[in-house]
């Protein structure tokens, strides 16, 4: 649906300011299907984030401050997103060898199997995207989403 009947404005400063809005806009209904994905589960897109990020890692455990600079949203408060997966048995924390002061996290495998548990719903996200653009469209997009940000 377009973005004008969406938020219900029919003009624009112009194409950039669309633009701006459009990404936000989708950014959001991205977040907002991601929670009702995840729900089910019982954890949260940031939780999922920090989980996929340990994965990636594993069997090496990182540092809460490694894990924030990874996040998608760097607005998360990434020790209280820790401590969360922690209650839930899902990472674990262990002293760092080389310098005991610091605490480095390790997904457990009941994180690993929550996020196998998961894998076909997160593909239900790709499936709605893939609906509606080929993988041409969506390199094309990705490219000019970094450009972006250059």
């Amino acid at each position: 649906m377009k973005l004008e009947k969406e938020i219900k404005q029919k003009k624009f400063k112009n194409e950039f300011q669309k633009l701006a809005l459009n990404i936000i806009f989708t950014g959001n209904w991205l977040n907002s299907n991601s929670i009702k994905t995840f729900k089910p589960f019982g954890i949260s897109p940031q939780q999922y984030n920090v989980l996929r990020i340990l994965k990636g890692q594993y069997p090496d455990a990182i540092s809460v401050n490694c894990i924030a600079e990874r996040m998608l949203d760097k607005n998360s408060n990434a020790s209280r997103l820790v401590d969360k997966l922690n209650t839930k048995g899902l990472i674990k924390r262990e002293t760092c060898e080389h310098d005991r002061r610091q605490v480095d996290i390790a997904i457990t495998e009941k994180g690993i199997k929550l996020l196998g548990q998961m894998e076909g719903i997160s593909n239900e996200i790709d499936a709605k995207i893939k609906a509606n653009l080929s993988d041409v469209e969506a390199k094309q997009l990705n490219d000019f989403l970094d450009r972006i940000r250059d």
